[in-house]
């Protein structure tokens, strides 16, 4: 028993556990609010509203979530890396009790080695990866690191002490681990190189390039153009633990266009399905507004309890109980925590405006994908793709593809209209019509 849907799971992947159990067991679920029971026996209207339900909650948590981020950037203000921390680095909590990087003891070193080699201009990336491999380098979790790893690695300012965070550069407080003058080396090194490429691999922009992974190997699939006409795309990378190259079929742009537009036909919906679904995005909008009124008000009495605790604090410090270094820093993380109620309730305000609005453009696109895609240039296909696909893999020419939230959810729910229109078809069939008594003698 729960009081409604978005509080029965918090993820797709408990989404699916859920929906498991519903369809394969005798457990039942109680939706308080929304007066609903589902289980096995449900009523398929009843499971497809569920799922709308479940696609909105989703959606909003999601953007819930990217505004909240946004709080990140005032760490980075106080020049601290606010995110998880690259190889080389590891999270590690501060003697102030904030959460920033250390160097990596045992993998800090051998992010030194990577850039000591390259600087000298006699090794390729392909190369120091090679080296990297040989010297046991490798992630925490224990794979082995990659060549377009290592590319990433020997770009990111990060190690000299500096970090780029959303378009703007900011010295941090975490110790470098390679001097300025090196990394500098290093990027001019890799931009002359990339200079020298041949013409046609530099100026030309192929569509599909690094939108899939080699599902044998998973390095990058990219394009490449023959008889100074045709582009074809092929894996680039190397063939299990050996250095062989992965030898895969080499693929016609447009046999990919042609797949990429049928996966993308995966999310179309009929007139009448896409009226279903708006119409049970307009009843779930309600209990949104709610809570959305319920959310802005708890973070409104948590940011009055965090002015008080510093008003507080402040007290203490003139009356001699609390040092001036205590007061600085449980100020700072409470001014911190008000921060990240402001930036939530500022979001919850905006969008419970836009909320329908929203949702409405999402079907609508949702719906339209396929046709979209198909009218765009190949560049504008590129874009609708990384929008919409995520995990695109190549196997031996062909594409499979997971869509991102909330189109994965998208997907599924039209698998379940697609179940109820079929079946009230199948029902109006066997229904009598309003001359039945004559046609069957009255």
């Amino acid at each position: 028993m729960v009081e409604k849907t978005d509080r029965l799971h918090r993820n797709i992947k408990d989404w699916g556990t859920i929906g498991d159990l519903i369809e394969e067991s005798n457990v039942s679920f109680h939706l308080v609010k929304e007066g609903t029971v589902l289980s096995r026996d449900s009523r398929s209207s009843e499971k497809f509203i569920y799922e709308i339900r479940s696609v909105m909650a989703k959606h909003y948590s999601d953007n819930l979530s990217e505004e909240v981020r946004k709080g990140m950037e005032t760490k980075a203000r106080l020049e601290i890396f606010p995110s998880y921390a690259p190889l080389g680095y590891k999270n590690v909590k501060g003697s102030d009790g904030r959460n920033v990087i250390a160097v990596d003891p045992v993998r800090g070193p051998m992010v030194q080695k990577l850039y000591e080699w390259y600087a000298t201009g006699e090794y390729t990336i392909q190369q120091v990866a090679k080296k990297a491999r040989a010297h046991g380098m490798a992630y925490r979790s224990g794979n082995r690191i990659s060549t377009s790893s290592v590319h990433s690695l020997l770009r990111n300012r990060l190690f000299t002490g500096w970090f780029d965070w959303n378009g703007r550069i900011y010295k941090g407080i975490h110790e470098p681990l390679v001097p300025l003058e090196i990394w500098n080396l290093v990027q001019r090194i890799m931009d002359d190189r990339n200079k020298n490429k041949h013409p046609l691999q530099s100026k030309h922009k192929f569509s599909f390039s690094q939108l899939m992974r080699c599902k044998s190997c998973e390095s990058s699939i990219v394009g490449e153009i023959k008889k100074g006409k045709y582009i074809y795309y092929h894996c680039t990378g190397r063939k299990g633990e050996s250095d062989l190259p992965c030898r895969r079929k080499y693929v016609r742009e447009e046999v990919l266009e042609k797949q990429f537009s049928e996966i993308l036909g995966q999310l179309e919906v009929d007139a009448e399905v896409l009226e279903m679904l708006k119409k049970a995005l307009r009843s779930s909008r309600v209990d949104q507004k709610q809570e959305h009124s319920g959310v802005i008000r708890d973070l409104r009495a948590e940011y009055d309890r965090l002015e008080a605790r510093i008003d507080a604090a402040y007290e203490d410090k003139l009356d001699g109980k609390v040092s001036d270094e205590l007061f600085r820093r449980k100020s700072d993380e409470y001014h911190e925590a008000q921060i990240r109620c402001l930036v939530e309730i500022e979001y919850c305000q905006n969008s419970r405006q836009s909320y329908m609005e929203d949702g409405v453009r999402l079907l609508e696109f949702a719906a339209n994908a396929r046709q979209e895609f198909e009218k765009q240039d190949l560049l504008g296909k590129r874009g609708l793709l990384k929008l919409v696909l995520s995990n695109s893999e190549f196997d031996n020419g062909k594409v499979s593809a997971t869509f991102r939230k909330p189109f994965t959810t998208l997907a599924k729910t039209k698998i379940i209209a697609s179940r109820e229109t079929t079946k009230k078809a199948k029902t109006e069939k066997w229904l009598p019509g309003p001359d039945s008594n004559q046609r069957h003698g009255g």
